[in-house]
């Protein structure tokens, strides 16, 4: 017996060796604005790992655990998620993959379906782990891509290795990109062995002080894609554009013209003239066709949180102008530089000057202050840097605020914010404010006690108390004199309180409807959650009777005269267009939704002269949509074409490179311009077919007969382009890109590839740029497979460009034989071996040193 038990002893002694040795702890610190916020520490022990996941910040954040398990390839067969969202909305989720058939609930769905092959599940309630766990398995897999369950795919990218180094030790990361589920791809680093390091705000616990290099890095990655999303989705022109037969938004009216053509030249609109559709249309510039649709001003965000990707998500919206009420004081005055430089696409800005005061409930943006003269400091800073704004945020100390709102008028500064705990607004509008931020923050006066914590989620779930508000009691009318005597607006974002107070499980909310199935299969489970604790029926009542007097409060000011400033602390566009049908749902005619939109924020932030309306002078700054928003505020939802500062974009091709199904085309090109980029093609008895391919003016194709050369020309299995030029950059490498991008852009345009492509030749102003033009010439081509090639200086080239450089490709068509023989084969060989010499023949003559 003695034997037995000792035998028992030693077996379960080793088996505790052998799981000692698989387990693995991971412990990970989450920052925002060098503070730590939270935490993910992972248990992990072979093929399962536990995860638990905390975050508080700003008095709110997801906190939950995950029990993963894993088969041998890394792909979870089931994956549970337990405690609570963002707001405290309960979470309960899970996964579950057996016998070729997987089923999941969560609060978005719940689902069943038999799979063939591998697939992911794209968790609705995740933590910062769940990025790992796809990038794991997608490492595994051949292509680096899966499907995914309940819809669509998921893909992974190696973006840049990098070495670091940590007490003295190297440490060496590769960055990858996922991408496909959700509306921005994401970044994640993973070290050398293949585990989460980092998701550039999420860092291995002890490695925090690398978190700003790594930070950088992330920039960089974010910048560069930037620019070639800016590069492709901008069109500019260097002649003047027109839009015809357009029927123009009037916001002081609230009436629509009669059909017209608008020039823009430059920055700013040239004239506008009466459409007569028997008369010739303006000659030898491009010409789009407006179709009888509206012309609108560019609409505003005046409570925005920029980003590197919101902006293509508000310009696609037609929203061209923005406030950006807090932010990292280092990226914001970056990103608004590369918007200026052209490196991004985004809305111009206009900032205020974020400032919080100490707390355990603090948000991290901005300026976090303990005093009152650091409140005052941090007003100077902002007025040293031309902020016009101050925002006060919910931890501020209200007696410090009435020092801080005249520190800041006296630099020409609007002091503007929430509410700070423990006051109300009234007391805020006599203390200076200019603006009440949140229509919540302004009723909490009137809903809670004086006592009660507002830096706590209970500002938001606090608007339950609405359901019972009487707007005609003394209270009520107390404020809103108090915003009439002292000219006091609001910034509504009634939007948000909506997805917050309307949010449930599994159901899609009345303002995500009109676009939500068009986005990414991740942003459309995240969006039929609940956000809110929803005891019984009764809480279910109340939050739907708050919203109510919500709306009922929106009519109440503006009859009252009170500024509405649409807002929607948001970043995707779709936010703005519901702000505004909010406004028209609590009873605000649609000229004033349309005049609040548009002309009424550019007046009050002294644009007025440049914006808001349209008008001969004024920057070219609208939004080309379909209908007519007086009659259906919703048209405004159906943007076509938006022109910002004479820079014109279409909405169909940046939801397009965003992974969004667009919803409305693009207007087509009337006149001088060609409809489609349909190659002409001539076909002789002898000779190869044929096809020319039109020149381009900012991304559409010029009438062929207005120019005395076409883009390329495809004679039989052959391919020439014309000479394509780089300038404008901000560097010679950015040229250089500008220029390979063109010629790639072609070659696609002609059907062909840059594999196709046998020959060559540069011609540059300047030869001892020669090296940098290699670095970025080369990233073209795949190595050891280069075209042959012929460069020379060359000064004067085409409108001043440093750089010009054509090719030819060999791409066969299906009909076409092998080259060769006295046939047309043969005469094309020739022609390109003739172009080869009067390129060297041409660089001799000029007395150039070829390179």
């Amino acid at each position: 017996m003695k034997i037995t038990i000792r035998a028992l002893l030693i077996s379960a002694g080793m088996v505790a060796v052998a799981a000692s040795a698989n387990a693995q702890d991971y412990a990970y610190t989450l920052i925002q604005n060098g503070e730590d916020v939270g935490y993910l520490k992972v248990d992990k022990d072979g093929a399962t790992e536990q995860v638990d996941y905390f975050v508080d910040s700003n008095g709110r954040g997801p906190k939950h655990s995950e029990l993963i398990r894993l088969d041998e390839e890394s792909v979870p067969v089931s994956w549970t998620v337990d405690g609570t969202s963002l707001m405290g909305g309960e979470v309960a989720e899970s996964y579950s993959r057996a016998n070729g058939v997987a089923e999941w609930t969560s609060q978005a769905d719940s689902g069943k379906e038999a799979i063939e092959e591998p697939a992911l599940y794209a968790v609705n309630d995740n933590s910062p782990w769940a990025d790992y766990v796809y990038a794991r398995a997608l490492l595994k897999d051949t292509d680096h891509t899966m499907p995914v369950l309940p819809a669509g795919s998921i893909s992974l990218e190696e973006v840049r290795q990098v070495e670091l180094v940590h007490d003295g030790q190297p440490l060496q990361l590769t960055i990858y990109r996922l991408s496909g589920i959700d509306m921005n791809a994401s970044l994640i680093a993973l070290d050398r062995d293949g585990v989460l390091f980092s998701n550039f705000s999420l860092i291995r616990e002890g490695y925090e002080s690398l978190l700003p290099g790594l930070q950088e890095i992330s920039s960089e990655i974010s910048n560069e894609r930037s620019r070639t999303l800016a590069s492709t989705l901008r069109h500019t022109f260097d002649t003047p554009f027109a839009i015809a037969n357009v029927r123009i938004l009037d916001p002081a009216a609230g009436a629509l013209g009669e059909p017209s053509t608008v020039t823009v030249e430059g920055q700013r609109i040239k004239s506008i003239t009466p459409y007569d559709a028997t008369e010739t249309l303006p000659a030898n510039i491009p010409v789009f066709a407006g179709g009888g649709d509206t012309l609108m001003p560019g609409m505003w965000d005046v409570h925005s949180h920029a980003s590197k990707s919101s902006g293509l998500y508000y310009i696609a919206a037609g929203v061209t102008s923005t406030r950006d009420m807090g932010n990292d004081n280092e990226f914001l005055p970056q990103l608004m530089q590369d918007m200026k430089d052209g490196n991004a696409i985004g809305p111009r800005i206009t900032p205020a000057g974020f400032i919080e005061g100490r707390s355990p409930y603090s948000a991290r943006y901005g300026i976090i202050v303990e005093s009152q003269q650091e409140a005052l400091d941090a007003v100077d800073w902002y007025a040293e840097r031309g902020y016009p704004f101050i925002k006060i945020y919910n931890s501020m100390t209200p007696a410090w605020v009435p020092a801080m709102a005249a520190r800041a008028k006296a630099h020409g500064m609007k002091a503007i914010g929430h509410v700070p705990a423990f006051t109300n607004a009234d007391n805020m509008i006599r203390a200076g404010y200019s603006e009440i931020t949140h229509i919540n923050q302004l009723m909490l006066g009137w809903l809670l006690a004086p006592d009660e914590d507002t830096r706590t989620p209970l500002r938001l779930t606090g608007m339950a108390r609405g359901a019972a508000l009487d707007l005609n009691a003394e209270k009520v009318k107390t404020t809103v004199r108090l915003m009439q005597d002292n000219d006091v607006g609001v910034d509504p974002t009634a939007v948000i309180l909506e997805r917050l107070m309307m949010s449930r499980a599994g159901t899609v909310q009345e303002g995500d409807a009109a676009y939500l199935d068009h986005m990414p299969i991740g942003y459309q489970r995240y969006r039929k959650r609940t956000f809110v604790t929803l005891e019984d029926d009764a809480a279910d009542k109340a939050y739907r009777e708050g919203f109510q007097r919500v709306l009922d409060t929106l009519k109440l000011l503006h009859d009252a005269g009170i500024r509405i400033l649409p807002g929607t602390d948001d970043g995707t566009g779709f936010t703005v267009h519901r702000e505004l049908e909010l406004y028209a749902k609590a009873g605000i005619p649609n000229e004033d939704v349309l005049r609040i939109g548009t002309s009424g924020p550019a007046a009050y932030f002294g644009y007025g002269d440049d914006l808001g309306t349209i008008e001969p002078g004024k920057l070219a700054d609208f939004v080309l949509v379909e209908g007519n928003p007086l009659e259906d505020l919703s048209a405004i939802r159906n943007g076509r074409m938006v022109v910002k500062d004479g820079d014109v974009y279409f909405p169909s091709e940046i939801y397009e490179a965003l992974s969004i199904e667009p919803f409305t085309e693009a207007p087509s090109l009337v006149s001088k311009v060609a409809d489609e980029a349909i190659p002409a093609r001539y076909e002789g008895e002898d000779l190869p077919k044929l096809e020319y391919y039109p020149m381009q003016v900012g991304g559409v194709p010029v009438d062929p007969a207005q120019l005395p050369f076409s883009a390329a020309v495809r004679v039989g299995d052959f391919i020439f382009l014309s000479g394509q030029i780089g300038r404008g950059g901000e560097t010679f490498e950015d040229d250089a890109r500008q220029v390979m991008d063109s010629i790639k852009a072609l070659t696609e345009r002609t059907g062909a590839s840059m594999s196709d492509m046998f020959k060559c030749t540069v011609m540059i102003d300047d030869m001892t740029l020669w090296p940098a033009f290699n670095e970025v010439y080369k990233t073209y081509f795949e190595p050891g497979k280069m075209p042959a090639r012929s460069a020379f200086g060359a000064d004067g080239l085409a409108l001043g460009a440093p750089i010009e450089v054509e090719c030819m490709l060999y791409a066969p068509q299906p009909s076409a034989g092998v080259p060769g023989g006295q046939g047309p084969g043969f005469l094309i060989w020739l022609l390109g071996g003739l172009c080869v010499v009067l390129a060297g023949v041409t660089g001799f003559l000029l007395g150039r040193k070829p390179a």
